[in-house]
């Protein structure tokens, strides 16, 4: 929460805006009723202010419920994703919808796999390893929309990587994107079958 916090507090700072109000929402973003989140939107609309989150996933993991508050005229802002217009906003809440439905099935599949093999359950290394399978392959979900939408309008690996460094992006190590780091994703996402079928 206190990471979060600051990232949305730099992100105002360096928009040169002000800060009007403070909600923390400690819900599940399954979850589509949120008291916090509310009282937030209806601020903002009082307001006439700009809704700003440090996540997107945060937000809300139902394409339905993310459509609904484009819909509700409130303007907002992920620091994630800063650069993000209506359209990516539902592909990324699209995605985020899918990577947790995958998510939970790939983690009971894993553990049902590892009771038969008579592993017993806890932080071992190979929970670590899956754990962190399951965390670039959420992430390249989440950033493979924006790269393919770069590469649609011609940008080049290196293009790209540098568009993202000044989109202050973070990588999935919170550093700076390289060539390299945008390939990887980008086949992790293919990999992953995210692509419609042809897709390049």
């Amino acid at each position: 929460m206190a990471a979060q916090k600051s990232v949305v507090d730099g992100f105002v700072s360096q928009s040169e805006g002000q800060l009007l109000n403070e909600y923390i929402e400690v819900e599940s973003g399954k979850r589509n009723s949120r008291e916090q989140l509310q009282s937030a939107l209806e601020e903002c609309k009082r307001r006439g202010a700009t809704l700003i989150i440090a996540k997107l996933d945060r937000l809300a993991r139902n394409v339905h419920f993310i459509s609904g508050l484009i819909e509700s005229g409130v303007p907002f802002r992920a620091v994630d994703m800063p650069e993000a217009n209506r359209f990516v906003l539902h592909i990324m809440a699209a995605v985020a919808e899918y990577e947790g439905r995958a998510i939970s099935e790939r983690t009971k599949a894993a553990l049902t796999a590892a009771k038969a093999r008579g592993v017993k359950l806890g932080k071992s290394c190979q929970a670590l390893a899956d754990k962190k399978m399951i965390d670039a392959d959420a992430f390249s979900g989440k950033l493979g929309p924006l790269i393919k939408q770069h590469k649609a309008s011609g940008l080049s690996v290196r293009k790209i990587a540098e568009r993202l460094n000044l989109d202050k992006v973070p990588s999935y190590t919170g550093g700076k994107w390289h060539s390299s780091t945008v390939q990887r994703v980008w086949k992790r996402y293919e990999n992953r079958n995210l692509l419609p079928e042809g897709s390049s």
